[in-house]
């Protein structure tokens, strides 16, 4: 599912059985970040979070956890949550439905403890949706930085988080190669800028 940085309001009517964000009314967001571990870029993201005494939610790949388990490990020592976000990355679209659960399963095994699952690229059909739900909190968001995308420059990711954020806002990163160098510069001034507007983060689901 794509949209600009702000998801828009219809959706998550359209969709209803799905987290977008979270009904609060403190100045509270969600931090999280999608197909990690990355050598280097987790990393980052990690010494980032414990510099300023947050925690985030990883929506990890099973094949990045397999391929760099000691970055994983130092995800579960620092008490941050963790999603299911498939083995392989499957388009929803796109797979075959078997072959699409199969591969969140294959992941499931990796990391038995998680009830969060973010389908990959945000594409799920409304019968996908209503198997997954009974075995996961199906977390998508209302804030993404677009930090992935090669024509957004590091300042478009920073203003597409800063500009939207609300009460209660999941906000969508990724701990991937394509991401890293606008991270660098975007991650540091989006919490400094939150912060500084009286924003805490939650990985309370």
């Amino acid at each position: 599912m794509f949209f600009g940085a702000k998801t828009p309001k219809i959706v998550p009517l359209l969709f209803p059985s799905l987290v977008w964000s979270n009904s609060t009314i403190e100045k509270k967001v969600w931090l999280t970040f999608d197909d990690g571990p990355t050598p280097e870029v987790t990393p980052f993201v990690l010494d980032t979070l414990k510099k300023n005494n947050i925690k985030a939610t990883f929506f990890c790949l099973g094949e990045q956890i397999e391929k760099h388990p000691n970055i994983f490990q130092r995800i579960k020592k620092e008490e941050h949550s963790i999603g299911n976000h498939s083995y392989s990355h499957p388009n929803g679209f796109t797979t075959c439905t078997k072959k699409y659960f199969n591969d969140i399963e294959k992941c499931q095994k990796i990391i038995p403890n998680t009830k969060l699952f973010r389908p990959p690229f945000g594409k799920i059909y409304p019968w996908q949706i209503s198997k997954l739900k009974k075995l996961y909190k199906i977390i998508m968001w209302d804030v993404i930085g677009w930090d992935f995308k090669k024509p957004t420059s590091k300042e478009k990711c920073y203003f597409n988080i800063v500009n939207n954020v609300d009460k209660g806002s999941i906000i969508l990163l990724h701990d991937n190669e394509k991401s890293y160098a606008k991270l660098q510069y975007a991650l540091p001034k989006i919490i400094k800028t939150l912060k500084e507007r009286g924003f805490t983060f939650s990985t309370i689901w």
